[in-house]
């Protein structure tokens, strides 16, 4: 008996087949033949949907607070800063002839 390559699943596929799980209109062992995949990885995708359903739910600033908070005066200053670096640099060039003039 030969093995199988490992198969990567897209995120819809694994919806579609948790989905019918969850309906339970058919056994385990029938969306296993049907879908192709093994009965336990059924499972675990069904588990993570419902883990997960509570997510959709939940209220619109759950999302916000989860994101880092960004510092726009440190990216104002990297910004200044790679400008004053990339004006002396383009100075320094054109001094030199290695800059043409059409920029």
């Amino acid at each position: 008996m030969t093995r199988r390559t490992r198969r990567t699943h897209s995120p819809a596929f694994k919806a579609k087949v948790a989905l019918a799980a969850i309906k339970g209109e058919k056994t385990l062992a029938e969306l296993a033949q049907q879908y192709d995949v093994h009965p336990n990885q059924i499972t675990a995708w069904k588990a993570a949907l419902v883990d997960g359903a509570a997510g959709v739910f939940g209220s619109g600033t759950a999302g916000l607070e989860a994101a880092p908070a960004v510092d726009l005066k440190v990216l104002h200053a990297k910004i200044g800063e790679l400008a004053l670096e990339n004006d002396f640099l383009a100075g320094a060039l054109s001094k030199a002839g290695l800059l043409s003039a059409k920029r």
